[in-house]
C-alpha cells in the first residue's frame, strides 16, 4: 500500500489534479460515456418513479423548489432533487457499475451535478466537467482499498460516492482549492451507508446513492461558504479510510496517478440485468444452460464456484438466499438469480416482483443451489460466473464466464444501451416518441445551454 507523500494532503493533490479539466479537454470517448450515463440515469429514474419506495421518499420532502426530479412534474430543492433522483436511479440495481470497485457512479454523480447546475445556473459544459471528474474519481477511489470497505460492513457507493459527488459539484461550480478541500473534509463526516439491508431486503441500499448525491451538493455549499474541514480527510489517522476501511493505509497512487490522462471510467459496466452486479455472470451461465434441452425438474443439484468476497452478501445465510424475503432481497441472492433466469429466460425488471419471488418452480430450483469458494477467484479485479448442474440421470452440464457482460471485455453497443433505455422508459410510462426525444436531448445537453424540462413528464 502506498501512503501519500509528505506535504500536500490527498484532498489538496486531488484538487490540483482535476483543476485543469475543462469540457473542451475531455476526450470524445469520455464525453460519450457521460452521455450514455445520462441516458441510463434518465431511463432508470422513470422506471422507478411509481414504486413504493419512491412514493414513500417523495412524502418525506417538501415540493416547490426549482430543481427537477425525473418523471415528476413538481420542482424540489436542489438537495432533495439530488436525493430523490439518486435513489430512483439506483433503486432497481439496474444502474452502471465499475469492475474493480464495485461502485455505482451514475446514480451518485449525475443527480448531484444536474441539481447544482439547475440551482446555480451552470451550463452543459460545466455539467460535463463535473460529471466526468466525479465519475472518474469515484471509480479510482474504489481502488484505494479494494474489498475492505465492504468487509467492514459499509457500502462503498455510499461512502466513496459522498466524496466523489462533493468533488464533482465543486468542479461544476468552479470552487477554489481551499473551498474544495474544506468541502471534501466536511463530506467525510457526512458519508454513511451500512449494508444491513442484506438481512431482510430493506430499502436503505436504494437510498445510499441518493444520500451520497445529496451529501455532495450540501458539502460543496458548506465548503464554499468558508466552513473549515479536515485537510487530511482521506489519509488521516481518523480519516475516511481509517473509519470505513479500518486502516489509514491505501493505494493513493490508484486515485491520483495520471488522473486526467488515463480514464478508468471508460471501463464502466452497463448492466444487462436488473440485479446485483456480481450476479450478472451467473445469470449468463444459467441462460446458456437453459438452452441445453433439460428442465428445472431434471436438475438434482447445482454447484457454483464463487469468490470469498461474495459470500456474506450473495450466499449467506444460505437458507435465506434460497427463499428471499421479498423482491429486493432476491436481487442479492445468487441462487434466486440463477433459478429465475433459467426458468423465465431473463432477469429484467419483471423477474424481481412479488409474483416471481413466490414462484414455486423458481424457489424449488433455487433450493438446489450450493457454492464453494474458489481461492483463486480474481474478484474484485474481475467478476466471474460459474454454474454446474448435475441432472438426476447423472449427466453434468457446466458453464463459466470470466467477466461481466456489458463491461470493458464485452461492452454493450450503443444500440443495446438505447434499447435498454426504451425498456426502462416504457416501464415507467413514457411513450416511445418522448423516449426518442430524450435520447436526442441527452446527446446535446453538454453542448452549451442547460434544460432539464424534457425530464419532467
Amino acid at each position: 500500500m502506498n501512503l501519500p507523500a509528505a506535504g500536500a494532503s490527498v484532498a489538496e493533490r486531488l484538487y490540483d489534479a482535476v483543476a485543469p479539466l475543462r469540457a473542451e479537454r475531455i476526450p470524445a470517448e469520455v464525453r460519450l460515456r457521460c452521455e450514455d450515463l445520462l441516458l441510463e440515469f434518465a431511463g432508470l429514474c422513470v422506471a422507478a418513479r411509481d414504486t413504493d419506495y419512491m412514493r414513500a421518499l417523495l412524502l418525506s420532502v417538501d415540493s416547490g423548489g426549482a430543481c427537477t426530479v425525473v418523471g415528476q412534474r413538481s420542482g424540489f430543492s436542489a438537495e432533495d432533487a439530488a436525493m430523490l433522483n439518486g435513489t430512483a436511479a439506483h433503486g432497481e440495481d439496474f444502474d452502471d457499475t465499475f469492475e474493480g470497485g464495485p461502485v455505482h457512479s451514475g446514480a451518485v454523480i449525475m443527480p448531484a451535478v444536474l441539481a447544482a447546475c439547475e440551482r446555480f445556473g451552470r451550463d452543459g459544459r460545466a455539467a460535463l466537467a463535473g460529471i466526468a471528474t466525479g465519475v472518474e474519481v469515484l471509480c479510482r477511489l474504489s481502488l484505494v482499498a479494494p474489498k475492505r470497505i465492504h468487509k467492514a460492513g459499509f457500502h462503498p457507493t455510499a461512502v466513496l460516492g459522498a466524496m466523489a459527488s462533493t468533488l464533482a459539484v465543486c468542479v461544476t461550480l468552479g470552487l477554489t482549492r481551499k473551498q474544495t478541500v474544506d468541502a471534501l473534509g466536511v463530506a467525510g463526516s457526512m458519508a454513511a451507508g451500512i449494508i444491513e439491508y442484506l438481512a431482510e431486503g430493506a430499502w436503505t441500499k436504494r437510498l445510499h446513492a441518493g444520500w451520497a448525491a445529496r451529501t455532495g451538493l450540501h458539502a460543496a455549499r458548506i465548503g464554499q461558504s468558508g466552513f473549515l474541514g479536515p485537510r487530511t480527510v482521506f489519509e488521516g489517522t481518523h480519516g475516511l479510510f481509517s473509519g470505513f476501511a479500518h486502516s489509514a493505509e491505501g493505494d493513493f497512487d490508484a486515485l491520483l496517478g495520471a488522473l486526467g490522462e488515463r480514464w478508468h471510467m471508460n471501463g464502466i459496466t452497463f448492466k444487462p440485468y436488473a440485479t446485483g452486479t456480481m450476479n450478472q455472470p451467473y445469470i449468463d451461465c444459467a441462460l446458456r444452460l437453459a438452452r441445453q434441452g433439460f428442465s428445472a425438474e431434471d436438475v438434482a443439484e447445482v454447484l457454483c464456484e464463487t469468490a470469498e468476497g461474495y459470500v456474506h452478501r450473495l450466499w449467506e445465510p444460505l437458507a435465506a438466499k434460497h427463499r428471499p424475503a421479498n423482491e429486493y432481497a432476491a436481487k442479492f441472492s445468487t441462487p434466486f438469480n440463477i433459478a429465475v433466469a433459467f426458468i423465465t429466460g431473463g432477469a429484467g425488471l419483471e423477474a424481481f416482483s412479488p409474483v416471481a419471488v413466490a414462484h414455486s418452480r423458481v424457489l424449488d430450483l433455487a433450493a438446489k443451489v450450493r457454492y464453494v469458494v474458489d481461492p483463486d477467484n480474481p474478484y474484485p479485479k474481475a467478476y466471474t460466473g460459474h454454474v454446474r448442474m448435475t441432472l438426476k440421470d447423472g449427466r453434468v452440464f457446466e458453464q463459466r464466464q470470466p467477466h461481466i457482460r456489458g463491461g470493458m471485455h464485452e461492452p454493450l453497443s450503443g444500440e443495446e444501451l438505447e434499447r435498454k433505455f426504451h425498456g426502462n422508459a416504457r416501464h415507467g410510462g413514457w411513450s416511445r416518441a418522448h423516449a426518442e426525444q430524450c435520447i436526442a436531448w441527452a446527446r446535446r445537453l453538454f453542448d452549451s445551454g442547460f434544460d432539464l424540462s424534457p425530464l419532467r413528464q
